[in-house]
């Protein structure tokens, strides 16, 4: 993805977020880039894409990370300084103002959601399709990229943090509605690995 050129970007975040510095989001999406991949879309297994995610979804985990209501584990910085020290999600929520997490989830809502290039078991991904069929669609539509559910973007997302996530949803350390948690303690270790199969297997 090509980078808009500095004049262009400063009017395009003068313009859509009047109420942060353009500057100033400019460096706060940076430093997300800088674990997240550039413009948000990861190349590192264990962590996610944030390019394209639906506004409210995005700046709703942020919210939930500033609440420490989700896993606050530790990671490394992907790129750039790599010599800073680990952090977590949930220290980077803390240090962010109600303006500075609405403005960064609408700059990344505004970037092309770019699904991951990974590998699958082909089996495994038609089970998980089955399953995500029955009980995951109605929520996850399109293959669960369909930002219009503000219901996280599934389909072509990293399959390491896709396992995670579920390890985590399954444990109940992170956040979910009543009737997803209902769905997530319905499904076997088995059913775990082939909807993250399916979800990888989106490309």
């Amino acid at each position: 993805m090509k980078r808009l050129p500095t004049y262009l970007a400063a009017a395009f975040f003068g313009m859509a977020f009047p109420a942060a510095n353009a500057g100033d989001v400019a460096a706060l999406m940076q430093g997300c880039n800088d674990c997240h991949g550039e413009g948000g879309v990861s190349q590192w297994t264990d962590v996610p894409t944030i390019a394209g995610l639906p506004e409210f979804q995005h700046a709703d985990a942020l919210y939930i990370y500033q609440d420490e209501a989700r896993p606050c584990r530790d990671a490394e910085y992907k790129q750039g300084d790599t010599s800073r020290a680990a952090i977590s999600m949930c220290a980077v929520a803390a240090k962010l103002s109600e303006d500075e997490i609405d403005a960064i989830a609408a700059a990344y809502a505004e970037l092309p959601y770019v699904k991951a290039k990974q590998e699958f078991d082909a089996d495994l991904a038609a089970a998980g399709k089955a399953l995500h069929d029955e009980h995951c669609d109605k929520c996850h539509s399109d293959e669960g990229t369909n930002p219009e559910d503000e219901a996280g973007m599934l389909g072509g997302q990293m399959m390491g943090y896709l396992q995670q996530s579920f390890v985590d949803y399954k444990a109940d350390t992170r956040d979910q509605p009543k009737k997803m948690k209902e769905k997530i303690d319905a499904l076997s270790d088995d059913d775990v690995t082939a909807l993250v199969n399916y979800y990888g297997s989106v490309q």
